[in-house]
């Protein structure tokens, strides 16, 4: 007869299907349209939170799909009222890729919640907390959810005290949680284990772990961190997970039934909306990274899922598609070269 542990610790799950799913898979070009129709299903399933907006979506709405990156969360919105909305702001260059004023960045702060938006994931591409201070200020003026963010890379001068002595700094300037962005999938099983056990133990925030599949190592790194505490992981449904995309759903839902993590989510109910995406991301096939399995060269060139689907379809449009085998042969030795600044967007 099983025994089950009756002190539980339900993991929760944040969906990044509808955000960083697509960003790293079809360069950002999934439509509103595409997504309005298994919204319903989706606000059913009972994520901790559906991360939708934010990173690349908002330019890539108004240059490539001509749409209106505000009417997404609202028509969103309405058919998915139960779920908070999530989105990735980039501090002081909120959804850009330069510093912006504090009043614009009070103000996009403002509308966004008034929107939907309810946790706000906010993060520096150079780590200087003194970019996110304001930030988090309006975030907080504006009732939202701050969710303070590093992001997490590998290099002579990054270590598991500097993350932990980081996330201590974010919750003395008010966070409400803190993230470990993991924009490249470089993070070690065992490095997530240590970095979620010093964050629980030093900081005691909660935690919510966000990671990248190209390494081959994030459902691993995913168990390890939820074994050291960590509250929240971030997943895609299955047919838009994997390679550069975040690790898929269900199996870490299959894997964590009857243990006391178990998530409580309908591993049926994530079928179907798994099938329905199934058949979307055929619509976007031209837009593929073209990266099909696991490359452990990225702890080499450390590039970010969302930046390697749209590094390939910039080189395509150049028609120097050929050159990508060079171009990432040359990233770590500018980074080197610049300081060792992790790679993520508007950095890399």
């Amino acid at each position: 007869m099983k025994v089950i542990d009756m002190k539980k610790k339900p993991v929760k799950i944040c969906d990044t299907t509808l955000r960083d799913g697509h960003q790293s898979l079809i360069a950002t070009r999934m439509r509103t349209d595409d997504m309005l129709p298994i919204a319903a299903k989706i606000d059913d399933i009972g994520y901790h939170s559906v991360e939708m907006w934010g990173g690349a979506t908002f330019d890539s709405a108004m240059r490539f799909l001509n749409e209106n990156p505000w009417d997404r969360v609202r028509k969103l919105k309405e058919i998915m009222p139960k779920t908070p909305f999530q989105m990735l702001l980039r501090a002081q260059n909120i959804v850009g890729y330069k510093h912006y004023p504090d009043d614009i960045l009070e103000k996009f702060v403002y509308l966004s919640k008034e929107a939907g938006i309810d946790i706000f994931r906010i993060f520096d591409a150079l780590n200087d907390l003194r970019n996110m201070e304001a930030a988090m200020k309006f975030v907080k003026k504006a009732g939202g959810h701050v969710q303070a963010s590093f992001s997490y890379t590998i290099s002579p001068v990054h270590t598991i005290e500097k993350y932990v002595e980081m996330a201590q700094g974010l919750k003395d300037m008010g966070a409400d949680s803190i993230c470990i962005k993991d924009m490249a999938g470089m993070i070690t099983p065992y490095a997530a284990f240590e970095l979620v056990s010093g964050l629980k133990s030093k900081v005691g925030l909660p935690v919510q772990f966000h990671t990248h599949s190209t390494s081959g190592m994030e459902t691993a790194a995913a168990l390890k961190a939820i074994e050291a505490g960590a509250d929240i992981i971030d997943t895609a449904i299955s047919s838009m997970a994997g390679t550069t995309s975040q690790p898929a759903t269900e199996p870490i839902v299959a894997t964590l039934i009857d243990t006391e993590y178990d998530t409580g989510l309908d591993l049926t109910k994530l079928a179907v909306i798994s099938a329905y995406f199934s058949e979307v991301r055929k619509k976007y096939c031209h837009f593929e990274s073209g990266i099909n399995s696991v490359d452990v060269r990225v702890l080499q060139y450390q590039v970010p899922g969302g930046m390697l689907s749209n590094l390939m379809s910039q080189l395509r449009e150049q028609g120097a598609e050929k050159h990508y085998e060079a171009v990432l042969a040359e990233v770590p030795r500018v980074r080197k070269e610049l300081g060792y600044p992790p790679l993520v967007t508007p950095s890399s």
